[in-house]
């Protein structure tokens, strides 16, 4: 089973911003992203906020141990399965933009496997002369000849693509007339060897939604221009984005088109014969895969069809024919509990593969149909930490399995799921003193009276005075769940260095499923922020740490959260890392691909959701003559999903009224905010010495 569904996140042109709305922002300018005023701004920032945070004594032992982390040739090469090969994307010191390479099952499996480079970034940027950072090779299946890579500039989410031969191990020439598209933030899918769907900005002034994703779905022929691609379908400007793309069941195809409403509701269609076909599928339901002639679709809402009620959150399925021919006749694969929700749903060529969390907690069951009964089986995995199922192939029921946890390094099976025989291929060595720590969970109770859970993983035995520097980490968006997982980063330079790490599972997360995420959103934001304080004062309740010793990171939606967290409660805590943030929710959907959120957090258009939208915009919340603690702002110029003026305008208003604060903005690193493992080292390092500076 394949399914190409593209993710919103990796669409790719660039929405202009839109017209000043305000004239009391007197931050405006700083929208300008690369004009010449502002960017000297941001270079004034940088360098007092790398002088001061440099200063700390331990600065380059932090930096050395994440190179080092980093660039480990030790670290396991996580790799895909296409037509007999197992293709990795690697980077190290000698390979700072990295290589798209191969190697064979039998020499994977040893400890130092023999690589074939197949496409060299550094080389390309080098030859070319552009900082090409890689956004991922889409390659044709079932026979895996072609591909379409996708190469950005810094680290942008607007790439260009061009078409590649695996077997050649080179880009397709212009004689043999290559599907190719210029920087854009593009859609594009393989129908067969000669014809793409695309969505790209066609350059006529209507191709694009106001979230700057394609809205119209062509057909494109090789060796036709782009012009003369057949339109299949348009969408609404004021919808998210319009994509086609193709699914298998094994050799078996089948093509869809699909209209992104909101981010969190959609019209599917199946294109059959040159037409369109409407498939009655619920709005917000996630099509899952398609397997056996029948659709997998995840729903977000209960169902109520044909006398029956399926409940949100369950994996429901239907004949293909039947959807196609209206008249679907849906069946439960299976429904969550009060404490389990699905996080994974794979395919294989005999079985389905669901990966649990139960508390946050993973496990893996092996589900087969048998005289038109579901049989379940669970696969012998530890359920303490993270299961993730990846790279298996349509003709197969092997696939891969990574287990980590917070304190266990990665290890990776090779697991059949016909059989449910696992095999240990790779391990990562311990890189850090793990068995120094522990990890807990406990659940806080937030102001409504909802348990909300959270990990903190510390050394053994700590002494409860309220004196250690504490770090909690938090997103709680997009049905996004935070799982255990294993950083030897986090290990080395915080754990080792005396401090305590905290990962929240709050409300508008996924950890528990639809309703999970659903509690959180629009008018109920707020949900989010109360379950992140009940945990920093149980936190601080437990004497694990204190108000003091207490600092908060987050990114993107994560660093919306870090805003109103200082915001709300600044006395809550004395160190906040703010990274590539939301900020300024009033302009929010004016700029970049904000427009796309506004299912999550409403229209700040309309007077009666920014009644409550004001209540979570940092930027607006801002008060006078407060103690706020000092906030570590960072972002990047090549940012083209969340504005970095986000960030910039907040800094230039919190100096403006007198607040201490830091700033940093990379050049490069788009939405990650780092293109190479020196930046993210460089990065990384100045996050946890400015911890340390607050909280110790």
């Amino acid at each position: 089973m394949r399914n190409q569904i593209l993710s919103l996140c990796v669409l790719s042109s660039i929405a202009a911003a839109a017209p000043i709305l305000a004239e009391e922002d007197k931050y405006l300018w700083l929208e300008d992203v690369e004009g010449a005023k502002p960017l000297e701004w941001v270079k004034q920032q940088n360098a007092i906020s790398a002088k001061e945070i440099k200063a700390y004594k331990g600065f380059d032992g932090l930096v050395s141990n994440s190179l080092a982390i980093l660039n480990n040739k030790e670290r396991i090469p996580y790799a895909s399965r296409m037509d007999g090969y197992l293709y990795n994307f690697w980077k190290d010191e000698d390979h700072e933009r990295g290589i798209y390479r191969r190697t064979t099952m039998e020499e994977y499996t040893k400890a130092e496997p023999k690589w074939e480079t197949v496409l060299d970034i550094d080389a390309l940027g080098k030859a070319e002369g552009v900082n090409w950072v890689y956004k991922g090779m889409s390659c044709r299946y079932p026979d895996y000849d072609r591909c379409l890579v996708s190469l950005s500039r810094g680290g942008a989410d607007a790439v260009e693509v061009r078409e590649f031969d695996l077997n050649s191990k080179s880009f397709v020439e212009n004689k043999q007339q290559p599907f190719a598209l210029d920087e854009a933030k593009s859609s594009v899918s393989w129908i067969d060897k000669d014809t793409v769907f695309v969505g790209t900005d066609f350059t006529d002034g209507d191709s694009l939604t106001d979230s700057g994703y394609p809205r119209v779905v062509k057909q494109w022929q090789r060796g036709t221009p782009l012009s003369a691609a057949k339109t299949i379908f348009s969408g609404d400007k004021t919808s998210v984005a319009a994509s086609g793309f193709v699914i298998y069941d094994d050799k078996k195809s089948l093509q869809l088109v699909s209209e992104s409403l909101t981010f969190y509701t959609a019209q599917h269609y199946a294109y059959h014969n040159d037409k369109l076909i409407t498939l009655p599928l619920p709005m917000d339901a996630d099509i899952k895969g398609y397997f056996n002639d029948q659709l997998y679709i995840e729903l977000k809402s209960e169902l109520k069809t044909a006398g029956k009620t399926f409940k949100q959150g369950a994996i429901v399925y239907t004949d293909l024919d039947k959807l196609i021919a209206q008249k679907p006749q849906f069946s439960v694969l299976v429904e969550p509990t009060a404490t389990a929700s699905i996080s994974q749903v794979r395919f294989t060529k005999s079985t389905i593969l669901i990966t649990w969390l139960d508390n946050v907690k993973s496990k893996l069951i092996r589900y087969v149909q048998k005289d038109g009964e579901w049989q379940s089986q669970q696969a012998p995995f530890d359920v303490n930490g993270t299961l993730s199922v990846f790279g298996g192939e349509d003709d197969s029921d092997e696939v891969f399995v990574n287990y980590t946890s917070f304190l266990e390094p990665s290890s990776l099976y090779l697991f059949d799921g016909k059989s449910m025989k696992a095999k240990k291929i790779k391990a990562m060595k311990q890189q850090f003193v793990a068995d120094k720590f522990e990890t807990k969970q406990y659940f806080a109770q937030s102001k409504d009276g909802t348990k909300v859970p959270y990990f903190v993983v510390m050394a053994k035995n700590l002494k409860l005075d309220g004196t250690h520097p504490t770090l909690l980490y938090g997103y709680g968006g997009f049905e996004i769940s935070l799982r255990p997982s294993y950083s030897a980063t986090i290990g080395k330079n915080w754990l080792e260095q005396g401090g305590v790490y905290v990962l929240s599972n709050i409300r508008g997360g996924g950890e528990y499923g639809p309703a999970w995420h659903q509690a959180a959103l629009k008018e109920n934001r707020h949900k989010a922020y109360e379950d992140f304080e009940a945990i920093a004062e149980d936190l601080i309740a437990r004497k694990i740490t204190s108000s003091k010793h207490l600092g908060i990171q987050g990114g993107s939606n994560g660093g919306l959260l870090m805003g109103a967290a200082f915001t709300r409660k600044p006395e809550l805590y004395n160190a906040v890392v703010c990274q590539v943030p939301l900020l300024d929710m009033k302009r929010y959907n004016k700029l970049l691909a904000g427009a796309s959120w506004m299912g999550e957090y409403g229209d700040p258009d309309i007077p009666a959701e920014w009644d409550y939208i004001k209540g979570f915009s940092p930027y607006h919340n801002l008060k006078a003559n407060t103690a706020y603690p000092k906030v570590f702002f960072t972002t990047s110029t090549r940012d083209d999903r969340v504005h970095p003026a986000h960030a910039r305008k907040m800094v230039a208003k919190m100096e403006a009224m007198g607040i201490d604060v830091l700033y940093y903005e990379n050049i490069e690193g788009g939405h990650a905010g780092a293109a190479d493992n020196n930046q993210v080292a460089e990065l990384s390092s100045m996050v946890y010495a400015y911890l340390m500076q607050q909280l110790r």
